[in-house]
């Protein structure tokens, strides 16, 4: 299988030590990254907005991840030592995208890291009598400790922390289709949940292409697992799985759990900020439902916690190693961790988290805001070098057989003009507009300083030396 880069495009980044990382883990990684308080929490606002209607709005948001996930497994399987996605980006668009989405995308989860965190600590905060900023503190040192630590111990952390909210929703969907079906508990009447309360669709459609772009934020983080599938046992095997299976899996779990939750309940019993699953479970009878879910929700928390702060340092790690950051920030230490990037990471993390504390309407506002929509702009940056990475080889007749998605470049089109209905549905929408408005300056920002960096650094090209602390 031919696997030929474009010889104009840049060389290879260096490769992150292999073998520490199992199937299993990768796996867990890539569904707990997506599944967390999105799903358990904010789902709510987003029924509340749309009804049951908003199942079409998952279903339509679920597919664009698959599609956006399988064109990414194709570029890693074509060329599995390339680096990270934001490598292919840079293979695929140019040096530019390469700059533009490493620092967008770091950002996005830097500032997830201070949300997160200050999230947990609001959770322990009712059975811990300790001040919110020393339980933010608590949860990002034990966190550092542990991606500090070794690769693997952070990849069976993930594993268990993932693990705990799959079973929780398979056990969850398990009951709740055990009331549908009128076999456990009273009657449950399910067509008249999904109709009777102002039809199917109570706020029109337009309300459900409103809620996408909330959709596609609880789904965002697939791609995390295809930076970790490159400390893994077989990158390459590893890479395809994931990529061919993860995204289906993702959607199958929202789409079936959403669609319990409104066969068990009237959407009109769920109001914004308050857990779907809660509702359910406790009209359901299921005794202590509100902590079973608060411990989930501590556990999705902490995942997200965990996935943040590995994805971020491996993300500053790359941009370093092709002189686009700090190049100490690439070092490794001999078991193959960027320390420097983890503790920068969490570090930045921190500060994000205390600036929720002590400036929650500025600040912490303003860096929520900047970075609310920079995802997008990565995601359609991937598929814009999908497009181009294919349309070059297919040119040299170098196409490998790893690019089997058929219908290209039409499904490129198509996503990238679905992304770009998201941004527009998200300006248009008057809560929303303010983070378009602000993500789109730290576009702007971010390729200022690329320019700014090309015209005052001698062009060095990659830093391919490995690197030991």
């Amino acid at each position: 299988m031919s696997s030929a880069i474009p010889e104009d495009l840049p060389g290879e980044a260096p490769v992150i030590p292999t073998g520490t990382l199992k199937a299993r883990h990768i796996s867990m990684i890539a569904i707990g990254g997506v599944i967390g308080a999105g799903l358990f929490i904010s789902s709510s606002a987003a029924i509340a907005a749309a009804g049951p209607a908003i199942l079409i709005g998952y279903l339509a948001t679920g597919g664009l991840v698959v599609l956006i996930m399988r064109m990414l497994g194709e570029m890693l399987i074509a060329q599995p030592r390339l680096g990270s996605f934001v490598d292919y980006i840079r293979a695929g668009n140019g040096a530019w995208a390469g700059f533009l989405a490493g620092w967008l995308y770091y950002f996005f989860w830097t500032i997830t890291i201070g949300s997160e965190a200050i999230g947990g600590a609001l959770i322990l905060r009712d059975w811990v009598a300790v001040p919110v900023w020393a339980l933010s503190v608590g949860l990002v040192m034990l966190v550092l400790l542990i991606n500090v630590a070794a690769v693997h111990l952070f990849g069976e952390c993930e594993f268990w922390l993932s693990l705990s909210k799959i079973v929780c929703l398979i056990g969850f969907s398990g009951i709740a289709m055990l009331y549908a079906l009128h076999i456990l508990g009273h009657d449950v009447h399910v067509w008249g949940n999904l109709t009777a309360h102002g039809g199917f669709a109570p706020h029109g459609w337009i309300a459900v292409v409103s809620a996408i772009p909330t959709l596609m934020f609880s789904m965002m983080g697939s791609e995390v697992a295809t930076v970790a599938a490159a400390e893994s046992q077989d990158a390459e095997a590893s890479v395809a799985r994931v990529t061919r299976s993860v995204g289906m899996r993702i959607a199958v779990f929202y789409i079936v759990s959403i669609a319990l939750v409104l066969c068990v309940v009237p959407w009109t019993s769920i109001a914004p900020g308050q857990s779907p699953f809660v509702v359910a479970m406790e009209a359901m009878g299921v005794p202590g439902a509100a902590l079973i879910l608060r411990i989930v929700v501590l556990s999705a928390v902490t995942s997200c916690l965990n996935s943040s702060i590995y994805i971020t340092s491996r993300t500053l790690a790359g941009l370093a190693s092709q002189g686009d950051a700090p190049r100490r920030c690439a070092h490794l230490s001999d078991n193959g961790v960027p320390v420097r990037a983890v503790v920068l990471s969490s570090v930045l993390g921190l500060m994000v988290a205390f600036c929720s504390i002590l400036s929650p309407n500025g600040i912490f506002a303003f860096l929520v805001g900047a970075s609310g929509a920079v995802i997008l702009f990565v995601y359609f940056l991937i598929v814009r070098a999908h497009k181009r990475l294919r349309a070059t080889m297919a040119a040299r007749g170098t196409l490998p057989q790893a690019f089997r998605l058929r219908f290209c470049p039409l499904w490129n089109n198509l996503a990238m003009g679905a992304i770009a209905l998201v941004v527009i549905a998200m300006a248009l929408t008057p809560s929303q507009r303010p983070t378009v408005i602000a993500s789109l300056g730290t576009t702007a920002v971010t390729l200022a300083a690329f320019v700014v960096t090309r015209r005052t650094l001698a062009p060095t090209g990659p830093h391919r030396e490995e690197h030991r602390a």
